[in-house]
């Protein structure tokens, strides 16, 4: 007997995933729609159905080639649920032609076939465009329109020939829940028992979480879209489309043929959010003169600016009008992914919200696989409902950003790039002496992050900039940095190139001078942001050691590098446990999915608590370290005393603190931990006490230069659950002799890896790469870059690619940087320190 499954919802992701998890054997599945089907009058029911494949989100991209594959497999009396007419994104100024040359890259990257085209291949795609306004364009032939409401046809035929059964005019009213656990649905028309309840609800997603009491955030747009009067251009067409669908993202305007008339999407007005919880059902929709629920007013105000830049690149256009239009509802989360899996609060509750039709298919194979299988084939950790922090779920917060996202929909976005608003959200205890000392703040995760200090500017005080002249100081300057000496030597630090404009944001030179006095002096890092979760009781012990990869069973003071894997051997995240006590860890953890995880599987006698918002954290590292931290402290802080990946309890002047002997940068050093009602005066005893010494503040553009050149990994860029220990370089971390851990089993059944996070040295010193880049091989594309970053130290860019696996140190390869392949060379690691000398000391 298979689970009961409830689906909320029949639009394409519910349509979806009734025939993913049919398809599965689980076909005691009812989707319930409060609409009439099978155009219930939701997002779906109106969507212009356009799939571009290619993004930066690597995950996105995977679900929409999953939707294109899936929909051109389907029809419906012969009528296909997906046409292949292409893609073709326009370039009408010079910045965005270099972003195309980008977005090639992430195609090359992700696997999607497509090409950088002239302005004359533009016209002979799209014969209306007027092509002296055209530079460039990015054509992906496999791309094209998705028929919605035909492919979700198509699949309920599917779902309900397994044994699944579809209701429309069924509007849920309540959800049904039982010692934390769901038990079914309420609706108008009867009660539905069940063992899972799914809400694919689209924009009505929080009235169906409201009624689980489980947040759903997002936040629903409504999105213009016109059809133009009959063209005499296209006069005679007898296909719906036979034309690539069409970007102009310089003017926020996407466009696709309807016949004889062309449809035209715009995201050039303002931010239009609509209240969910107002909008109406479907019969009380129609009888207020609109065509759906979804379906709002077209705004004629909205609309004017962008006609006109229609107009400008469709010269076809000026000889017509607008014959309809509407303000189309869907919905956008504060990060622009969408939200998926099971709330933990209500065991049972799915969510599979914010999802465009690009993306519906792969969506609902994922959230199928995670519901039969226990988890995704593919890593998505940056659509788990999870990932978000108590502070970025207020309606508040999730209506500002959501609607920032929708307003940069098309924008060219860099990806150290933070969103505008709110901020400052979450700060640290140390955030005005880092606004005293100039800090350029980022944000991640709510939190004010400094990547450099322009009191160190005057740190750069012959460095010329441009072309590589200069170096970072003279030797007999009070306060600079001394002779950079021999690239590659320890401490060392080669002259810096000029960066290109692109690679420039959100950059300073002072990050190489940071990184400058962390090697050969002292620096403080504000690790505060970083999570830190307290684990205590009779089972803490056997409760990590079960669920991580390394020996947790050491004598108290120990620290230990592991691993949290998936049930296939996979890496969820990455800790370090601390063992402050028989009974007492502190875990340094990566997102709330990890403490969400933990709690999951606590037995009664293991409590676990997030601390990060109470505590703080400096780290203290670089050759002096001990020259600054010993004098406030009666304990010994020696090699001897206080060994690497050891803790202690102690104080530092009046402070109490945690000291853990970690160093992320490849320096020596400790992480120091307080209150966050000590965390002022912790950073001001640390500075005072290094004012001889040199020491300064020191942001995250330094640390994370430092800790490429040691190669330590960090999980959700370098790593996923779809890497396994081996491959990713952390086989260290994984002891199989232990009885048991989480996905042990797996590892053991594992052939040799065929794939290996490879690190690369750029052979250019002046050239830079950011991250997704496509690397090539023998002339083909082989993998892609993940972290990237100068290593001041080398002298070189540093590059850790995911690579087949066996490269020899010294292979070449070429990085694709915006359309130019730029020569690297497979290297051995660490790249700096390889007998951790400089850590141990």
């Amino acid at each position: 007997m298979t689970p009961r499954v409830v689906v909320v919802g029949a639009g394409i992701v519910g349509c979806s995933l009734a025939d993913e998890l049919t398809a599965r054997g689980w076909t005691d599945v009812t989707v319930l729609e409060q609409g009439p089907l099978p155009a219930p009058g939701g997002s779906t029911s109106h969507a212009p159905g356009l799939v571009f494949r290619t993004g930066p989100s690597r995950t996105l991209t995977r679900f929409a080639a999953y939707t294109v594959e899936k929909f051109s497999s389907l029809d419906v009396d012969g009528v296909p649920c997906f046409e292949p007419v292409g893609g073709l994104e326009l370039a009408t100024t010079p910045e965005r032609l270099a972003d195309l040359h980008r977005r090639a890259g992430f195609a090359a990257s992700w696997g999607v076939p497509g090409e950088v085209v002239s302005a004359a291949r533009c016209k002979e795609l799209w014969p209306l465009l007027d092509e002296s306004v055209v530079l460039g364009g990015f054509h992906t032939p496999g791309d094209g329109l998705a028929r919605a409401v035909l492919a979700c046809r198509a699949q309920m035929d599917r779902a309900v020939a397994r044994g699944a059964r579809f209701l429309d005019r069924h509007t849920v009213t309540g959800v049904e829940r039982e010692d934390g656990r769901v038990t079914g649905v309420h609706t108008d028309r009867g009660f539905f028992a069940a063992d899972h309840v799914v809400s694919a609800a689209g924009f009505w997603g929080p009235v169906v979480g409201r009624m689980a009491g489980v947040d759903v955030p997002l936040q629903p747009l409504a999105h213009q879209y016109a059809r133009t009067r009959p063209l005499p251009e296209l006069s005679g067409a007898t296909a719906e489309a036979t034309r690539p669908i069409l970007r102009f993202q310089d003017a926020d305007l996407y466009f696709r043929e309807h016949g004889d008339r062309i449809g035209i999407g715009s995201y050039a007005h303002r931010p239009l959010p609509v209240d969910p919880f107002a909008v109406p059902a479907y019969d009380a929709a129609r009888a207020a003169g609109r065509e759906m629920p979804s379906s709002y007013p077209f705004t004629e105000e909205d609309w004017a600016p962008s006609w006109a830049e229609c107009r400008r690149l469709l010269p076809a256009l000026r000889g017509t009008e607008i014959e309809s239009g509407f303000n189309g509802v869907f919905s956008f989360t504060p990060d622009g992914m969408p939200v998926l899996g099971e709330s933990r609060e209500l065991r049972g509750f799915w969510l599979a919200e914010a999802v465009w039709v690009t993306h519906s298919a792969g969506v609902a194979r994922a959230v199928a696989e995670w519901m039969v299988d226990g988890r995704p084939s593919i890593d998505v950790h940056d659509c788990d409902v999870t990932r978000f922090e108590e502070a970025q779920r207020s309606q508040a917060y999730v209506r500002e950003r959501g609607s920032q996202q929708f307003a940069e929909v098309y924008d060219v976005i860099h990806p150290l790039q933070p969103l505008k608003r709110p901020r400052p959200l979450r700060v640290s205890p140390f955030y005005t002496r880092q606004q005293e000392l100039g800090a350029y703040f980022l944000e991640g995760g709510g939190w004010e992050r400094p990547h450099w200090y322009e009191a160190n500017a005057a740190l750069v005080a012959d460095f010329g900039g441009g072309g590589g002249g200069g170096t970072l100081g003279d030797p007999g300057t009070p306060g600079a940095l001394g002779d950079p000496g021999a690239p590659g030597a320890p401490g060392a630090l080669a002259d810096l190139p000029a960066r290109d404009p692109w690679a420039a944001r959100h950059w300073s030179h002072v990050a190489a001078a940071e990184a400058r006095v962390t090697r050969e002096r002292v620096a403080l890092y504000d690790m505060t942001p970083l999570r830190r979760l307290e684990v205590t009781g009779s089972g803490a012990l056997a409760f990590l050691d079960r669920l991580t990869s390394n020996n947790l069973r050491k004598k108290p003071g120990a620290v230990t590098y592991t691993l949290l894997l998936d049930e296939s051997g996979g890496i969820r995240s990455d800790l370090t446990v601390a063992r402050l006590g028989p009974e007492h860890f502190q875990v340094g953890a990566n997102s709330p999915a990890d403490l969400d995880h933990l709690l999951r599987h606590a037995p009664d006698d293991v409590q676990i608590r997030d601390i990060t918002s109470g505590t703080c954290c400096v780290g203290v590292w670089g050759p002096l370290a001990r020259d600054l931290v010993q004098p406030l402290t009666g304990d010994d802080f020696s090699h001897e005393g206080f060994g690497y990946f050891r803790a202690r309890r102690t104080y530092l002047g009046h402070v109490p603190v945690t000291a853990l002997r970690l160093s992320y940068v490849g320096e020596l050093g400790w992480e120091l931990y307080t209150t966050a009602d000590l965390g002022l005066r912790l950073w001001d005893t640390l500075w005072e006490a290094g004012r001889d010494l040199g020491v300064i503040a020191a942001g995250r553009s330094a640390f994370n230069s430092l800790r490429l050149e040691k190669g330590y990994r960090a999980w959700g860029t370098d790593m996923t659950t779809e890497d396994t220990p081996y491959e990713a370089g952390l086989g260290f971390a994984v002891r199989m002799d232990k009885e048991h851990f989480t996905g042990q089993e797996a590892l053991r059944a594992r052939s040799e890896p065929t794939r290996a996070l490879t690190p690369l040295l750029l052979d250019d010193p002046a050239a830079v790469v950011l991250g997704k880049e496509p690397v090539h091989l023998d002339g083909v594309p082989a993998g892609y870059v993940t972290s990237a970053a100068y290593g001041y130290t080398l002298g070189r860019c540093i590059a850790y690619a995911w690579l087949p696996a066996g490269l020899a140190p010294g292979t070449g390869v070429h990085i694709e940087y915006f359309g130019e392949k730029l020569p690297a060379t497979v290297a051995g690691e660490p790249l700096f320190d390889p007998g951790m000398s400089l850590i141990r000391r």
